[in-house]
């Protein structure tokens, strides 16, 4: 056995992405049952917009490198209103309701997109007030209790 199949094969062992392929791939801290699951996910999501048509809502997370997509949709308003990328932004609005509002979206806005996956870190999004908030409970209170 050489001593790359060696590596791969203690990766899966340890129940951790191969380096070989977490070289090609996205960028990931999951242990390897998780990350495949995530891959054949990421993989339909994208099949699905092959062979169906432009989604109505995006999984943004599901993207390698999210910022182009971004990109991608200023340039498509900004060409459809005949003004400069440069001087246009985004206007973020979470949808009301609960977490699986965006199962229900049918037909995608007339302008911008709507996405799902987006995570906070060190936040909250209080659905009460419509706002990010701080944490309810910190980590390290989690631990100070045992």
């Amino acid at each position: 056995m050489s001593d790359a199949l060696e590596k791969m094969f203690t990766s899966l062992f340890d129940n951790q992405v191969p380096g070989n392929w977490s070289r090609c791939a996205y960028p990931s801290l999951k242990p390897l049952g998780a990350w495949v699951k995530d891959l054949v996910e990421r993989c339909q999501f994208i099949k699905n917009w092959v062979d169906n048509g432009t989604p109505a809502v995006f999984w943004i997370s599901g993207f390698f490198f999210p910022q182009a997509f971004i990109t991608g949709t200023l340039q498509n308003f900004a060409r459809k209103v005949q003004v400069s990328i440069h001087t246009i932004g985004f206007d973020f609005a979470v949808l009301p309701g609960p977490l699986d509002e965006w199962q229900r979206i049918q037909k995608a806005p007339e302008d911008g997109c709507y996405i799902r996956g987006l995570f906070l870190e060190a936040a909250i999004w209080d659905v009460d007030k419509q706002q990010a908030s701080e944490c309810l409970k910190s980590i390290s209170e989690d631990f100070c209790d045992e």
